[in-house]
């Protein structure tokens, strides 16, 4: 008799929340007031079809809730403090919004994002977040892989490192409050770029990304610090040398170029153990946050 031991990682079927209708962007977006979140009536009618849930992304806890998510967020163009981004974001501009692809492609690009979501379709995954603050959640993005959108910008063979830059705008409160100098910027290697878990996110919860999540488009790569998944994506750009990245620039003493999730690399504070949104529980870090069998063989 075959007996299935689940994975430390999975999470049983009746424990992820129902798929939420997934409305346009525009509309949504429109419709967001202060960052708060709609009320389901608010969305649901007349709303198309929700996006596809993936089934091979499962997690180890129940998903965050909502508000929670919603309401503890690192965005320091706006400020530093954890509380208080969702209420300053809230009169971010994201529509329209276009993204600039460049550096070693066949021809340089600009899509409209809604133009681009389009033409890659949307699905949704359930992912872990870890924030080397020590803190985790867990939530429902909505948006489409990395990889087919690296396909689609037809990199040249000499393309190595995948550039990407978050929007650039000084009037945003927090930009001039530190010795920081944005905008922000981040990077990856072209092989974790084309990883299956590399995702772009445009939506939460069944729902556009409001701004203190990195409207309209953000990067989600689960098995790294939460301080790689950059928010408000405005450019890409191909490299064939490593570029910088924003905190391994600042600081390379506490922050490493990959800054994958590895809980027993010595630190300047300890990451061996979590803290989830809403929760006084410390639960133990697993190397690469849980994804060890998806991306363990790209540093091997």
């Amino acid at each position: 008799m075959l007996i299935r031991v689940p994975r430390g990682w999975e999470l049983k079927a009746g424990e992820a929340t129902p798929e939420g209708v997934f409305a346009g962007r525009r509309k949504l977006v429109a419709g967001l007031v202060a960052g708060a979140l709609l009320p389901r009536a608010a969305w649901a009618q007349d709303a198309p079809p929700a996006a596809a849930r993936s089934t091979r992304y499962t997690l180890d806890r129940p998903l965050t809730e909502e508000t929670l998510a919603a309401r503890h967020n690192v965005f320091d163009e706006f400020t530093g403090q954890r509380d208080q981004v969702w209420k300053l974001a809230a009169g971010m501009k994201t529509d329209p919004w276009r993204v600039h692809v460049g550096g070693a492609v066949e021809k340089a690009l600009s899509f409209d994002l809604d133009d681009l979501v389009r033409l890659m379709g949307l699905e949704e995954r359930l992912y872990r977040h870890r924030c080397v603050e020590a803190w985790s959640m867990a939530v429902p993005w909505t948006g489409f892989p990395l990889a087919r959108f690296v396909e689609l910008c037809r990199p040249l063979s000499k393309a190595r490192h995948l550039r990407m830059l978050s929007v650039s705008d000084p009037s945003l409160p927090g930009w001039y409050a530190t010795k920081r100098v944005f905008p922000y910027y981040e990077a990856l290697t072209l092989a974790e770029a084309k990883n299956e878990l590399a995702f772009l996110a445009t939506g939460i919860y069944g729902r556009p990304l409001p701004p203190q999540h990195g409207a309209p488009l953000r990067l989600a790569v689960p098995w790294k610090y939460g301080l790689k998944s950059l928010k408000s994506i405005v450019a890409f750009q191909f490299t064939e040398e490593r570029p910088g990245t924003f905190w391994n620039d600042l600081s390379p003493r506490n922050y490493t170029w990959e800054s994958n999730v590895l809980p027993h690399v010595p630190h300047p504070w300890p990451q061996t153990h979590e803290t989830p949104l809403g929760s006084t529980e410390r639960r133990e870090t697993l190397p690469y946050n849980g994804y060890a069998e998806f991306v363990a063989h790209l540093y091997a």
